[in-house]
């Protein structure tokens, strides 16, 4: 077994597997260290067994309606058990083939947790190891408030893990797995409630996206209680938990997730005998090319504690092998323009600049295009979700520097209008496109 490398990526998640990938495409030596599952947060307990879930609270919706269309069926209920399974297995089978793709490739596979010595060195589990250059891509967890009883209640990475299906849940935040999580729980028949701190959900988020999930939410059967802070968490002597918000309380809970934040895993590396900087909660800055204030050691990913998506860690873990092994020298990752999809019920898409943030930059320079509707697909139906856009446009030649989206679709929709925006479309180049019809998409083409 090899010492000495090109390369060693900390974390064999998204983004320590992709540059190690792309360097040894460029004929460099590589090595990833990792202490647990090879594939990382979007893979284990992220992502994948996420979107999994989602699309199991879509087909109960799809069942729900399917009478709406004609369908006669008898409902048997749904087996929790049954879909953990599969999916576990599914997951299973996306680990087993990145440790094959490693083999294959010659990318040295190294169990362990690693520890800077300086800053060409680390020690994993006693052994030393070597390398020209590290890249710290050891990813995030799940943070859990600071609050009496909070061990009572689970993060996300406890919600992948359960085995039955939790009858009353309170759901603790307001961000992308806040919701999710909320979401998709409800839609499989798990009364839910979805504690906020503050007034709304989606912080950052344009403004219309945050009051059409809002509403679609409740109006699906979610509770919603608003500007509460978690206090306490208790359990009573029937074995129920109970949630203190201050003024709120919520009793009779079977579990509580926290999903308030995450925390970046840098704090047993030991920066400090390399002279790595972290900021006061741990994240390491980088410059636009990936490099800490170490010459020759490089953070990716959410341990940045920049935009913490997989697709982003991704592609900044390539561009930085491009620039070191595959002569770009200029290669780095634009960090604007980031299309995302929140998987809420319904899913939210958005990228670029909401409508106040557009402003803030561009004052009387904005002009907003917006509508809203009932997709196609629920003219037939009892039970409806909304659907709502928005183009936010800046200047005489009005190009698109936000798109928002929020209904049946947008997951699927955005991402070939992120690339019109991405090479600076305008208005007029949406609106001399020909439409798909029927569509909901054919809205961001014809609004006026």
């Amino acid at each position: 077994m090899s010492r000495h490398f090109d390369l060693i990526a900390i974390g064999a998640g998204s983004g320590g597997l992709s540059v190690a990938q792309r360097a040894v495409t460029h004929g460099a030596t590589a090595a990833v260290v990792e202490r647990g599952e090879l594939g990382g947060t979007c893979v284990n307990t992220g992502c994948v067994p996420k979107k999994v879930m989602w699309y199991g609270a879509v087909l109960a919706g799809a069942l729900r309606d399917a009478a709406d269309y004609g369908f006669s069926l008898e409902r048997r209920g749904f087996d929790w058990r049954q879909l953990v399974e599969r999916r576990n297995a599914y997951i299973e089978g996306i680990r087993s083939w990145y440790c094959n793709y490693l083999a294959d490739n010659k990318i040295q596979e190294i169990r362990g947790s690693a520890r800077f010595l300086d800053r060409h060195t680390l020690e994993v589990d006693g052994k030393r190891y070597s390398a020209e250059h590290i890249v710290i891509a050891s990813g995030s967890r799940p943070l859990v408030p600071d609050v009496p009883g909070a061990e009572l209640g689970i993060t996300s990475d406890g919600f992948f893990t359960l085995g039955e299906q939790p009858g009353e849940v309170a759901v603790v935040g307001a961000g992308y797995t806040a919701v999710e999580l909320a979401g998709l729980l409800n839609a499989l028949g798990s009364r839910v409630t979805l504690v906020l701190r503050k007034r709304q959900l989606l912080r950052g988020f344009d403004t219309m996206l945050r009051e059409a999930l809002m509403e679609e939410m409740q109006q699906s059967g979610v509770n919603i209680i608003t500007n509460s802070p978690v206090a306490a968490v208790v359990r009573g002597a029937d074995g129920k938990l109970a949630l203190n918000c201050g003024g709120v309380t919520c009793s009779g809970l079977d579990r509580i997730i926290w999903a308030i934040g995450r925390l970046p895993n840098s704090g047993d590396l030991d920066l400090e005998a390399a002279g790595v900087e972290t900021d006061r909660y741990g994240f390491i800055p980088t410059d636009p090319f990936q490099n800490t204030n170490v010459p020759g050691i490089y953070a990716v990913g959410d341990v940045t504690g920049r935009v913490q998506l997989t697709p982003v860690a991704i592609a900044a873990g390539r561009r930085l092998a491009d620039r070191l092994f595959g002569g770009d020298p200029e290669s780095r990752l634009e960090y604007r323009d980031i299309p995302t999809v929140v998987f809420s019920h319904p899913p939210v898409a958005t990228i670029g600049l909401s409508e106040d943030r557009a402003r803030e930059l561009h004052g009387d320079a904005v002009k907003v295009y917006q509508t809203r509707f009932t997709a196609m697909y629920h003219s037939l139906t009892t039970h409806r979700h909304t659907t709502a856009m928005k183009l936010v446009c800046i200047g005489a030649e009005e190009r698109i520097v936000g798109c928002h989206i929020i209904g049946l679709g947008a997951d699927e929709m955005l991402q070939g209008f992120a690339v019109a925006i991405g090479m600076g479309a305008t208005k007029a180049d949406f609106d001399n496109t020909i439409a798909i019809h029927p569509t909901s998409s054919e809205e961001l083409v014809t609004m006026r």
